[in-house]
């Protein structure tokens, strides 16, 4: 399995990181974890095609981590002409958030008849989703944006990737990453504790319950980009691909 960090910024584009977007590739199987705004520039700039991507995952609903899916979509129908089949899955309220986003930003573009099967189905932390190889557990977490958050864990092949997405801390992203073949976890901060938030200080406390086979930090705020060089732990940047 192969992972790429499309994007492993904050929202604010700190360290002039694009927003958060994961690929998983195995075999046949290409996804996303989270498309945020900049994510079409992103598969632009590191040579992906949009149309390859079956299946979009989303651990919340802010901009930062969803808010690429209305230009994905208007890609597909109106340029690129894609046929390939899309399901987009995520918290409950998913379809209209995408909804209203997508009529705030291009009037209209929801009354149209999609020229490829695209579908949005529910997450929830009562059962996994599972279809064509892949599961997703997702996990409720404590980040406010208007809809149940989550941190995902994402099995595909056998091999097991796990996202915090944004989150405090909460007994659940132990749960999602335990022992997972990749734990992708937000560093906010280095040690300063912030609201809905998680920093490294907190989340170091508690490596020996998670256990993962391997850490990649992403979300990092200038507070931890601008000391990486004493950060003892691997570290995600826009376009790394790592085999797991």
């Amino acid at each position: 399995m192969n992972v790429t960090f499309l994007g492993c910024g904050d929202a604010f584009g700190s360290g002039g990181r694009f927003n958060t977007c994961f690929m998983v590739e195995e075999g046949a199987t290409r996804l996303l974890i989270d498309c945020g705004a900049s994510s079409m520039i992103a598969m632009r700039k590191f040579g992906v095609d949009p149309n390859s991507i079956g299946l979009v995952a989303l651990t919340h609903l802010h901009g930062d981590h969803f808010g690429g899916l209305p230009f994905m979509l208007l890609d597909a129908q109106l340029v690129s002409r894609r046929q390939a089949p899309l399901t987009v899955v995520g918290p409950k309220s998913t379809a209209k958030r995408l909804t209203d986003t997508m009529e705030c930003l291009f009037p209209g573009s929801t009354g149209i008849e999609w020229r490829f099967p695209f579908r949005i189905e529910e997450l929830s932390d009562d059962a996994p989703w599972e279809r064509d190889g892949v599961r997703i557990d997702a996990f409720r977490v404590k980040h406010y944006c208007g809809a149940v958050p989550y941190a995902l864990r994402v099995t595909v092949g056998g091999k097991a990737v796990a996202y915090t997405g944004d989150t405090e801390w909460v007994d659940a992203v132990a749960d999602a990453g335990r022992d997972a073949d990749l734990f992708i976890a937000e560093a906010y901060y280095r040690d300063k504790k912030m609201k809905f938030h998680l920093d490294l200080e907190t989340l170091l406390a508690h490596m020996d319950d998670i256990r993962p086979k391997r850490l990649v930090l992403t979300h990092m705020s200038d507070d931890v980009l601008a000391r990486l060089g004493g950060i003892a732990h691997e570290t995600a940047e826009d376009g790394k691909t790592i085999a797991i």
